[in-house]
């Protein structure tokens, strides 16, 4: 059942008006205001008009906090407490070829830690962990609470879609953003975010905050702010938190698109592929062993993680959690079962030179033109197209190299698709300098 906020007998303007001037507001005020927006007791145009002035004046941390109780406490709560162990999740602000979750889940599930994930869809150039999962034949992630808990406590892990009545008050404020240009407000973010994870009752999260062309902030030092609070509010809740800045001016894996996304993590899992998007998935990983004390080390994590995929272990867990949600466990031994594109076309380069610059948004954008993402959310997808990226920043190039090839289908916008993505990778005289993986770990 939805848990009901108390409500509060506090005018909705004066709520507004406190913080229109710039005044802190307390618990109970933010309580009346979640409770307000979920039961229609706080109208439309009033949440409007609070979301705005706190996108001009802030929150205090203080604020923060009780913004991010009193939203994930607007629904159901998982109390995973019946599960043994230390369950741990993780959260990616969204990139382009970023598969890291369907890498990670399992291979940490193997080393004894519980991965209990609640994931969501993709919208706009950013793929969605649901969307890949359904490219899988059977392929199920709808379950409810009580299944959800079992897989979790028989397999070690599961992935879902966020149940409806969990963090509903995000749900609401969230389409307020949208048309109120409030989208990016630090605070707001920061307690959608942890809203949902804190709700999923976990008690170890791992946040991937992205940095670069395709991060959904736009400069690094938001990335590296939104990283900061993040886990200074995820820990003020009694949580374990930790974030790791990774960089988005290229995108991470070399695949891009739902079936192939799970193909290459396929290929990670069984010993075949390497690379930055395993080097991330496995440093995630590790830091949650770390925080979970499955290791001391984060070394020692990345090595443990490296054995379950020598051994196999991490491949299994993958197929036993596709087996568990009703998908063809066939794929992990072969991926020709996944979803093909009918056609391909090949992306070459017209000069020699060097890969300067990617503009990863508009790798993205080519890949959503092609069917594989979403403007709206009830847009339907291709499973089977996308982009193989055969460059990356900073390699050399011959003319009339080979770049990448588009998996194109019958609905796909093929030439939108190839113009953009021509348009998205620079290739100039000198080799550039190109940034770290990982810049930066917030603890």
């Amino acid at each position: 059942m939805a848990r009901r906020l108390d409500t509060m007998s506090i005018n909705p303007c004066d709520i507004i008006r406190k913080k229109r001037f710039g005044g802190e507001l307390n618990e109970q005020e933010i309580r009346a205001f979640v409770s307000g927006v979920v039961d229609g007791s706080f109208a439309d145009y009033q949440a409007a008009a609070l979301l705005m002035a706190i996108c001009i004046n802030g929150m205090t941390d203080r604020e923060t906090l009780a913004l991010t109780l009193a939203m994930a406490k607007s629904g159901d709560t998982l109390d995973l407490a019946d599960i043994p162990g230390v369950k741990a999740d993780k959260h990616s602000t969204g990139g382009v070829g970023d598969t890291t979750s369907l890498i990670l889940v399992p291979l940490v599930a193997a080393c004894g830690v519980k991965m209990a994930k609640m994931s969501g869809r993709g919208l706009g150039f950013t793929g969605g962990t649901l969307d890949k999962l359904e490219s899988i034949p059977g392929m199920s992630i709808s379950k409810d609470i009580e299944g959800f808990k079992r897989q979790v406590r028989d397999v070690g892990c599961a992935i879902i879609g966020q149940t409806a009545e969990l963090a509903p008050a995000d749900k609401v404020l969230y389409a307020l953003r949208d048309v109120t240009s409030t989208v990016d407000c630090m605070p707001l973010v920061v307690s959608s975010i942890l809203s949902k994870k804190l709700a999923a009752g976990c008690d170890v999260v791992v946040l991937d905050v992205k940095a670069g062309s395709g991060a959904i902030l736009d400069t690094p030092e938001k990335s590296r702010q939104l990283a900061e609070t993040m886990v200074r509010i995820g820990n003020m809740s009694g949580k374990r938190f930790s974030a790791l800045i990774t960089d988005m001016d290229q995108p991470l894996g070399n695949y891009i698109g739902n079936a192939l996304e799970v193909e290459e993590a396929i290929d990670v899992l069984a010993g075949r592929a390497n690379g930055p998007l395993k080097d991330v998935a496995l440093t995630l990983g590790a830091h949650i062993l770390r925080n979970a004390g499955a290791v001391d080390t984060v070394e020692a994590g990345i090595e443990m993680l490296e054995g379950k995929i020598a051994s196999g272990a991490g491949l299994k867990t993958f197929g036993d959690m596709i087996e568990a949600q009703g998908g063809d466990r066939g794929v992990v031994e072969d991926t020709s079962l996944l979803p093909k594109a009918p056609k391909r076309v090949e992306l070459r380069s017209d000069r020699a030179g060097y890969i300067t610059r990617m503009i990863t948004s508009d790798i993205g954008n080519a890949a959503k033109l092609l069917g594989a993402g979403r403007e709206r959310k009830t847009d339907e997808l291709d499973l089977s197209v996308g982009i193989v990226m055969h460059k990356r920043l900073g390699e050399p190039v011959k003319r009339d190299e080979l770049l990448a090839t588009l998996h194109v289908g019958e609905r796909s916008d093929r030439i939108g698709a190839f113009n953009l993505l021509k348009r998205s990778i620079v290739i100039g005289d000198g080799k550039p300098e190109v940034k770290p993986l990982i810049q930066a770990v917030v603890e």
